[in-house]
């Protein structure tokens, strides 16, 4: 009897098995061989599931970002003041839970910069779009709440960014130990501009 086998479940398996080698290499030092091992199938089978290394990582992006989706999407809901939930949006920037994500974010990064296809570019418009209509949502339910001032809307695109934008500056530098500090006194200036005075 022959062994069916889930292939978008084996695909995820490879792409997860490898993760850490990535982490601990970066995409540039590491070949399939590498990968294959660390995965424990052939050379072939990294083939069959996957076009490239960049393809891997894309795969663990996509699969990485969906769970810390969901948990992050758990604590805005918990989160009380708008002020709070927009500080849990951008702690996937220096939360230490997210190293391991922060890494592979760095080489998807350096891939869809350096090497981007169709398929990132795609995956990189899908993702933005969604997280920029999460992050509107969460300043209307703050406008509408009389939390925040209606002007807080206008200013979403520049807010958005920030996280992004300390991100990579900091890592061009070399280090993104402030990060957390950088981003949280931008964000209390700004909420001292948008909030209401009650």
């Amino acid at each position: 009897m022959a062994i069916i086998v889930d292939k978008e479940q084996k695909r995820i398996d490879i792409a997860l098995s490898c993760k850490d080698l990535f982490i601990a290499k970066g995409i540039k030092n590491i070949t399939i061989s590498q990968i294959a091992q660390e995965a424990g199938v052939g050379k072939g089978t990294i083939y069959d599931y996957f076009k490239n290394k960049e393809d891997i990582v894309f795969e663990i992006v996509n699969i990485l970002m969906a769970q810390f989706n969901a948990t992050k999407e758990q604590r805005i809901n918990e989160a009380t003041s708008t002020k709070a939930k927009i500080k849990i949006f951008f702690d996937f920037f220096y939360n230490p839970d997210k190293a391991d994500l922060r890494e592979i974010f760095k080489e998807f990064v350096s891939i869809s910069l350096t090497q981007s296809s169709k398929d990132i570019q795609e995956f990189l418009k899908d993702t933005h779009e969604r997280y920029y209509a999460w992050f509107c949502a969460i300043l209307q339910e703050g406008i509408d709440k009389n939390e925040i001032k209606p002007l807080a809307i206008d200013l979403a695109k520049g807010l958005f960014v920030i996280g992004d934008g300390f991100f990579i500056s900091n890592t061009m530098k070399g280090s993104t130990q402030n990060i957390k500090e950088e981003i949280t006194l931008h964000l209390d200036t700004i909420f001292k501009l948008i909030e209401v005075k009650q």
